[in-house]
């Protein structure tokens, strides 16, 4: 079974090879607006979820048939957030998300965000990319392993005090360091290949920036 998928959010993404290389084969849940990166990816949704207040009935019109679960505009939750529940439901383990970072609207960047913290224990795999950047959660007690390019810049971006903070193969390396949540210590790093991050406990991302 695939259980990869890939939800489209409403925020700015750069179609590049990478990036459409990286949404082939999975399974496609558009949030509300983000129903557009499905025309500049030729992907073929198998969900369309939000309220349908960003997505022109025009836009709609182009997928017929699509399943659609339409929300009340005034709601408790955003669309994006009902988007990953329906990955949940539909057994995904491997979820890339497009869309969730930059924009007009810093408020939607720092939910997705928080979404993607929140959430991140319910997959194997969360990734957000928009062909330029990627995020990834970082989870208590488990390392991640990204094959950066030498030279990449990356950052880890905080939600409160962290502790154990390890990073490897980067040009300013850490060991088991504790960062208070003012410190930008971890602001502008530079791989030096693959890297490799742990957190003992806190809330955090680290952010590729992979132009």
């Amino acid at each position: 079974m695939n259980t990869a998928c890939v939800v489209l959010l409403a925020g700015p993404i750069e179609p590049t090879p990478r990036l459409r290389a990286e949404v082939a084969g999975r399974h496609v849940i558009a949030a509300d607006g983000g129903l557009r990166h499905a025309l500049s990816l030729s992907l073929a949704p198998d969900l369309i979820v939000g309220d349908l207040d960003s997505a022109p009935p025009d836009l709609l019109a182009r997928f017929p048939g699509v399943e659609r679960r339409t929300l009340p505009r005034d709601k408790a939750e955003t669309d994006g957030a009902a988007a990953l529940t329906a990955a949940t439901e539909r057994g995904c383990r491997d979820l890339l998300i497009l869309g969730a970072l930059g924009g007009p609207r810093t408020d939607h960047v720092f939910s997705n965000l928080v979404l993607a913290l929140d959430r991140a224990h319910g997959f194997d795999r969360l990734v957000m990319f928009d062909g330029r950047e990627r995020a990834f959660p970082l989870t208590p007690g488990q390392t991640l392993h990204h094959e950066a390019s030498p030279g990449t810049q990356f950052s880890i971006c905080r939600f409160g005090e962290v502790t154990g903070l390890t990073i490897r193969g980067a040009k300013w390396p850490l060991d088991a360091v504790t960062l208070p949540f003012g410190s930008v210590l971890t602001q502008s790093n530079e791989a030096a290949g693959p890297v490799a991050i742990t957190i003992a406990t806190g809330r955090a991302f680290a952010l590729f920036n992979e132009n």
